[in-house]
């Protein structure tokens, strides 16, 4: 039996590396779950700023955050990237329940109803089309995709869009993270399809974040779990947006 090695990329982040030391495979999706506040999105920036360093270009679906900004920021904690250093490469899709379909606010930032599954592939293409292909290609990194399965009329839908861009894609690379605090059937389906699979956990009394690999491919991995190394700062940052996502994300998709 022949094992196709796939081209995968090495973030040059020593935690991240020593677990899984071939790098993340390209034209991959991977799943990164665990309950609220556990680091899952901080973990995706961390593969975020690997793949803008080698040349890429990423396209950002992160539900949680209420700006932009509050992006540029948590990046910038975790890594120490200035995202504006990379504008060219980087195309933000902001969840906007109050409209029907989308809306391009400038060249950068595109608001729209992900709610709704049509618009899903439409603003995922458009964005696609604005971004230079180059170096590792055009990375989707969508994080809290688990606040869609809230909505009482698009849910089950949503789920189906979701697993069908995780079987059927070849040609982009998706980081994906979703808690397991709601919803765990459901994203358990998510877990057994993905490439490959990431798990992070909180300890509260001292706040501390860990992570292990549950599989990456074909390629090797350390299963060890490992403390993330996360400031104090960063660590309050989490809190701040898993109570903006209860108060504001979670009851405007309950309304659709």
């Amino acid at each position: 039996m022949f094992i196709i090695k796939m081209e995968t990329i090495i973030t040059d982040i020593n935690w991240v590396d020593e677990l899984i030391p071939e790098g993340l495979p390209i034209r991959s999706t991977t799943l990164i779950t665990g309950p609220g506040g556990s680091g899952k999105s901080l973990i995706g920036e961390t593969f975020v700023t690997a793949w803008l360093k080698k040349g890429g270009s990423v396209i950002f679906m992160s539900l949680q955050y209420p700006s932009t900004e509050f992006i540029a920021e948590s990046i910038k904690n975790v890594t120490g990237l200035d995202v504006n250093d990379y504008k060219e490469k980087i195309i933000f899709i902001q969840l906007d329940t109050g409209i029907s379909d989308y809306h391009e606010v400038n060249r950068q930032i595109i608001n729209a109803n992900l709610v709704e599954p049509e618009v899903w592939d439409k603003v995922l293409n458009l964005a696609s089309t604005k971004l230079p292909d180059k170096g590792p290609g055009i990375l989707i990194f969508g994080s809290a995709l688990n606040l869609l399965l809230f909505s009482p009329t698009y849910g089950d839908v949503i789920l189906e869009k979701i697993k069908s861009t995780i079987v059927s894609n070849t040609t982009k690379t998706y980081i994906f993270s979703v808690s397991t605090s709601a919803k765990a059937e459901e994203i358990s389906q998510l877990e057994e399809i993905a490439d490959n699979l990431i798990l992070t956990r909180s300890e509260k009394k001292p706040f501390r974040l860990f992570m292990k690999i549950l599989k990456i491919g074909n390629e090797q991995y350390d299963s060890a779990e490992v403390q993330i190394p996360i400031s104090p700062k960063t660590l309050d940052h989490i809190k701040e947006i898993a109570d903006h996502s209860r108060r504001k994300v979670i009851p405007a998709i309950l309304g659709m």
